[in-house]
């Protein structure tokens, strides 16, 4: 039997395969509400045959969105324009997840497909960032500011409400990003978070900020809601953050009753060398599941059914999670089924241009 598509369980819910749906920033909201393109584009998804369909990063609070076309959830009228999305997703049998996020230095920039580059002046929407310091990312993006101890306090806080209404809106899994150079990841990494005060400094520091958004959401979507986290788990820069590193973190994630860690890379800073290439990411995933004790996720160019499976049964991750490609294919799992020789879910509306199992 394949063990892509064999169940998985996290907490209370049970997804009907290993197959998930990596958060895509789609750039296509209007004040932060979801609207038809976004129920059109996950919902595809969802008829695809995927076991777990992410939204895409979605900001906790108006500045934390990475452009202001960016997803939200800092209001109850945006948990309500989630929910006929979900509804739609769990329709299709299967199981709906939201990206939890905050942009930090990296908010306020123009869209990609947008001929300008860099930080969204405060007169086409734009607004002043916050980060660990006062550095930008780069020199065409805006300067941010620092947080103090209050303004982290309420991003905390900020986290825990949009959990709760990521529940209302009628998400099955919530995610704390932590990863790709937004706020959570400048924290963690020493390339960025060079503070003085209690959240810099030491590894331990670093982490605390990260681990205080991770404890609160915890606390308030409750025991049964599975809690991932997605990190970057190494800057891919000397001196930066580490494996190592996300190894202690990932216990320290578990510890505070994160279900599952996520495990993608880079993004602190815009230098970085990536050996980007078919799995390039897998390894790192294999190597904190390995060092952590905990459950991961494989992220990163993976594309065929085959290398699917062959990353579960290797023991590499318990998920893997599929971006570009599903982008490309929603279809992608039913065909990967009939590939393994798995039973495909096409709904009933497809089944006349289903592919026959492989023999």
């Amino acid at each position: 039997m394949s063990v892509l598509f064999s169940p998985y369980h996290l907490r209370d819910v049970t997804l009907r395969n290993r197959i998930v749906v990596s958060p895509m920033c789609e750039y296509s909201a209007t004040d932060g509400l979801p609207d038809n393109w976004h129920l059109v584009h996950l919902g595809s998804r969802a008829v695809g045959g995927a076991g777990l369909v992410f939204a895409e990063a979605t900001a906790v609070l108006p500045e934390g969105r990475i452009s202001p076309q960016d997803t939200g959830i800092w209001s109850d009228a945006h948990a309500e324009a989630w929910q006929p999305i979900t509804a739609f997703i769990a329709g299709q049998g299967a199981a709906s997840a939201i990206q939890l996020a905050h942009a930090g230095f990296k908010a306020s920039t123009y869209r990609p497909w947008d001929p300008r580059r860099g930080g969204v002046p405060d007169e086409e929407g734009g607004w002043t960032p916050v980060g660990p310091g006062t550095t930008p990312f780069e020199p065409s993006y805006r300067l941010p500011r620092a947080l103090d101890e209050a303004g982290i306090e309420e991003i905390v806080a900020a986290f825990a409400a949009a959990a709760v209404r990521a529940r209302q809106a009628g998400f099955d899994v919530v995610e704390v990003h932590l990863a790709h150079g937004y706020l959570l990841h400048e924290f963690l990494s020493p390339l960025i978070n060079h503070r003085t005060d209690r959240y810099g400094g030491e590894l331990a520091n670093r982490m605390r900020f990260p681990l205080a958004v991770a404890q609160a959401v915890r606390a308030a979507v409750g025991e049964q809601t599975p809690v991932l986290a997605r990190i970057s788990a190494t800057d891919w820069v000397d001196g930066g953050w580490s494996v190592k590193d996300s190894v202690v973190l990932a216990r320290e994630l578990a510890a505070v009753g994160v279900d599952l860690i996520d495990c993608s890379s880079g993004g602190a800073v815009p230098d970085a060398s990536i050996p980007a290439g078919p799995g390039y990411q897998v390894a790192l995933a294999e190597q904190v599941r390995a060092e952590a004790g905990v459950p991961t996720g494989a992220v990163g160019l993976i594309t065929e059914p085959e290398q699917a499976e062959r990353i579960l049964t290797d023991g590499q991750a318990d998920l893997v999670f599929l971006g570009r490609k599903l982008m490309r294919d929603p279809y992608w799992p039913h065909q990967a089924a009939a590939a393994l020789g798995a039973p495909a879910a096409w709904p009933a509306q497809y089944l006349r241009a289903a592919p026959s199992p492989a023999r």
